[in-house]
């Protein structure tokens, strides 16, 4: 049993939604913390129907109970939205009364307007992995195998774990939230995205290889987000006068192992440019999942001029800039755009996550830029030392 970031602090009466994407682990972590609580499970076929019929079912069944203070937990909730009505009036009811509500989507629950508590219920977003969760980080396995639990710790199986994955999982539930007719064009789009992953959207390129639309595009990348299998990030857009590129946003895959195997390649070396996309993809999962998992209230962009000078990930309001690079010798010519971006806005931190082994310094002028090895940075970051 791996040790999970996450800590659930909620206050009696108090419910909460739990976002995240299948095989997560939001379930085990849920029984394991919650062993006693009153479980329902809308995945499985019976459960489904019967709440699907008359959700009203609920209140009969939680009268019947002994124990209120521990959570009810509802499994896949967004499968039946109409159950968040019953919900919303059992709160009501039964004031010292806390659900947790899990949910692998927020698709057909927004789309259908469903209830969402009106603020009372708190929100949370599971992650796969992070590197304070890793038993053993390797970089080449990250990248190959993934970093859902089950994936990571079984490693030796990793292509049929993701052809798993991604044949009946991904695919079969994105027709299913986004009500998909034309399979073939998603099958398309999710290779052209994966090799769009970590680079500026070319909705046109992506809709004319498809052969759909651009609304189309744009609609299937939204479903990826909100299915928690992706995430997009926008640019750093300050008022200034360079001219910069400030419309076009960057999609990454949750996971740096599902474009790998999308595009039928593998990482054995720790170079070139599959290796240096992937190793890009998971520095961005770890920033976010730090940001999720201690509700820093940031965003995260980057910053890329006309010119083509640019930053990978840029912290807040110019705070943290972070240039990522596979390379074990960082020269000073391969950072020409943090260079220019730290003289510009002065950014407490400019900092190149490497694969160099032991940190430095590098001073041009009045600027200073760090070179992190790449697990310093991540302990760095994870202690709270950067951000």
């Amino acid at each position: 049993m791996l040790k999970r970031q996450l800590r659930l602090d909620l206050p009696k009466g108090k419910s909460l939604f739990l976002w995240g994407a299948r095989k997560t682990g939001k379930s085990t972590y849920l029984k394991k913390l919650f062993p006693n609580s009153f479980y329902i499970d809308l995945l499985h076929k019976n459960t489904f129907l019967r709440y699907s019929k008359n959700p009203g079912i609920l209140e009969g069944e939680i009268e019947g109970l002994n124990n209120l203070d521990i959570p009810i937990i509802i499994d896949e909730v967004q499968k039946v939205p109409e159950i968040l009505d019953e919900v919303h009036y059992l709160i009501e009811k039964y004031k010292g009364v806390s659900f947790i509500l899990c949910g692998s989507s927020l698709r057909r629950i927004k789309h259908t307007c469903s209830n969402l508590l009106g603020g009372r219920a708190w929100r949370q977003v599971f992650l796969p992995l992070c590197y304070p969760e890793l038993p053993n980080f390797d970089l080449l396995k990250i990248f190959n195998c993934g970093i859902l639990p089950e994936h990571y710790l079984s490693c030796s199986h990793a292509i049929r774990n993701l052809e798993g994955y991604v044949v009946d999982y991904i695919i079969p539930e994105v027709q299913w939230e986004g009500n998909i007719r034309n399979l073939g064009a998603f099958s398309r789009f999710l290779e052209a995205i994966s090799f769009s992953n970590g680079e500026i959207i070319n909705y046109s390129n992506i809709a004319r290889e498809c052969n759909v639309n651009l609304k189309t595009v744009q609609g299937y990348i939204d479903l990826l987000c909100d299915m928690l299998l992706g995430y997009i990030i926008r640019p750093y857009t300050p008022t200034t006068s360079r001219q910069m590129i400030v419309s076009s946003p960057k999609f990454y895959f949750f996971d740096p192992s599902i474009p790998t195997y999308l595009l039928q390649k593998e990482i054995n070396i720790l170079k070139g440019s599959d290796a240096c996309h992937a190793f890009e993809n998971y520095i961005f999962l770890e920033l976010k999942a730090y940001q999720e998992l201690n509700k820093k209230r940031y965003d995260i962009s980057y910053w890329r001029t006309k010119s083509g000078l640019e930053v990978d990930f840029i912290i807040g309001k110019g705070e943290v800039a972070i240039e990522v690079k596979i390379g074990t010798s960082i020269k000073n010519n391969e950072l020409r755009g943090l260079f220019e971006f730290t003289k510009e806005f002065r950014p407490n931190y400019s900092i190149v996550v490497s694969l160099e082994q032991n940190k430095r310094i590098i001073k041009i002028e009045d600027l200073q830029i760090i070179i992190y090895p790449v697990q310093e940075f991540l302990s760095d970051l994870w202690n709270g030392l950067l951000l």
